[in-house]
C-alpha cells in the first residue's frame, strides 16, 4: 500500500492530491508557497523573540504556524513549516539564518576535506519533524500536508558560497573546475535530502516538494550533466511511497522539461512562462503547478481576478493543475488578498 492510500480516504480524495495525480477535481486546488510566514500577523506574533531555526525545531510552534494559513485562507493543502537548511543544521553544519540576509555558513565547503562535514541524516536527528507532523495530521483532517526539502544544487550553492549569492561564482567554479568533487558533494546532499523527505512521508506527509530555488542560474546543458542526476536520485529514493512529487525552481523556463524528467509528478512553473506554453515544454504525463505573479496581489481585487483568469484560462487544457503563485508570498502581502484569491479560484473553477 502506498503512503497516499494509507491516508484517510478524505485526504487521498482531496482536490489537491487528485490534481497531482491528474484526476478529475471538484475545483482547482490552491495553496501558496510561503503561505505560512511573515504576511500573517498571527505568524509574526508567535515568532516574537524566536529565531528561525529554533522555530523550526519546536513541534507545537511548527504545528501552529503550519495551520495558520489553512484556517485563514481555506487553502487545499498545508505545507510543513521549516527551512531548506534544517537538515544541514541537524547534521552539525555550523550555519544560521540571519534576518535580512538568509542562511550563512560559517565554514563553506570548498575542498574534498570539507566534505567530512556532511554525515548521514538519521530520523533521530530530526525527531522534532516526526513529532510535529504527527500533531499536524491529527489537526488537518482531510487537508493534505506537503513535506519539502531543498534540492542538492540549491543546498550546494549555499554551502559552497557560504550564503546567498547572485552569481554562484564559487559553486560554478567547483562545478566546472573540479567536477568530481562537485558530483560527490551533490551526491551526499541527495542522500541527506532523500532521508529528510522520507522522515516527512513516513510521519504522514501526503506529498513532497523539492525546491531547486536557484536552478535558474544554470544552462540546460549544465543542469543535465551536473545537477539533474542528483535531483533524480532524490525523487527515485521516495518513488516507492507513492506520494506526488513536486519540483519547483525560479527562472527555470528553459529547464522545465528536464525538471520533469528528473522524476517529478508535478512541475512547478514560475510566472515567466504561461501554463499553456509550459505544458508544451514539459510534455505529457505531468501535472503543472502555478503560476500567478506574486506582485499582482498588490494591484487590487479587479487586477488580481483578471490576472487569475489568465492563469486559469491558460491551464484549461491541462490534465492536472494546482493553482499557486509563481514564487512565494511576499512578506508585505495583504492576507485578505490571499483569502479572496482562494475563494475566487474555488468559485470560478467549481465543477
Amino acid at each position: 500500500m502506498s503512503a497516499n492510500e494509507s491516508q484517510p480516504t478524505a485526504t487521498y480524495d482531496s482536490a489537491f492530491l487528485k490534481a497531482c495525480r491528474r484526476e478529475p477535481v471538484p475545483h482547482t486546488p490552491v495553496w501558496f508557497m510561503r503561505q505560512a510566514g511573515r504576511s500573517l500577523p498571527e505568524y509574526r506574533k508567535v515568532r516574537e523573540g524566536v529565531g528561525m531555526l529554533e522555530s523550526c525545531m519546536r513541534p507545537e510552534l511548527v504545528t501552529e504556524i503550519t495551520l495558520q494559513p489553512v484556517r485563514r485562507h481555506q487553502v487545499d493543502a498545508a505545507i510543513y513549516f521549516s527551512d531548506i537548511v534544517v537538515p544541514l543544521k541537524a547534521i552539525g553544519i555550523d550555519l544560521d539564518i540571519k534576518p535580512g540576509v538568509g542562511p550563512v555558513v560559517e565554514k563553506p565547503i570548498r575542498t574534498r576535506a570539507d566534505l567530512a562535514q556532511l554525515r548521514d541524516l538519521t530520523p533521530e536527528d530530526v525527531s522534532y519533524v516526526t513529532e510535529a507532523i504527527g500533531l499536524l495530521t491529527a489537526e488537518l483532517g482531510a487537508t493534505p500536508l506537503i513535506g519539502f526539502a531543498g534540492a542538492p544544487f540549491t543546498l550546494a550553492s549555499y554551502l559552497v558560497e557560504g550564503g546567498p549569492s547572485r552569481t554562484y561564482e564559487n559553486a560554478k567554479a567547483m562545478m566546472y573546475g573540479d567536477p568530481e568533487l562537485w558530483s560527490d558533494l551533490l551526491d551526499r546532499l541527495a542522500e541527506i535530502t532523500a532521508a529528510f523527505l522520507k522522515v516527512q512521508i513516513e510521519a504522514g506527509a501526503s506529498a513532497v516538494q523539492l525546491f531547486d530555488s536557484w536552478a535558474g542560474a544554470l544552462s540546460p546543458a549544465d543542469y543535465t550533466n551536473s545537477v539533474m542526476p542528483h535531483s533524480a536520485k532524490v525523487f527515485d529514493a521516495v518513488a516507492g511511497y507513492g506520494v506526488p512529487r513536486i519540483h519547483f525552481g525560479v527562472g527555470t523556463g528553459e529547464l522545465l522539461r528536464l525538471m520533469g524528467e528528473a522524476g517529478a509528478d508535478v512541475v512547478g512553473v514560475d510566472w515567466r512562462v504561461p501554463l499553456d506554453e509550459a505544458v508544451r515544454r514539459v510534455g505529457p504525463g505531468k501535472a503543472l503547478q502555478g503560476n500567478l505573479d506574486p506582485t499582482v496581489l498588490f494591484a487590487g481585487t479587479a487586477a488580481v481576478e483578471a490576472k487569475t483568469r489568465e492563469v486559469l484560462d491558460s491551464a484549461k487544457d491541462l490534465e492536472g493543475h494546482v493553482f499557486n503563485l509563481g514564487h512565494g508570498v511576499m512578506p508585505s502581502t495583504d492576507p485578505d488578498a490571499l483569502t479572496r484569491l482562494v475563494e475566487y479560484v474555488h468559485t470560478r473553477t467549481a465543477r
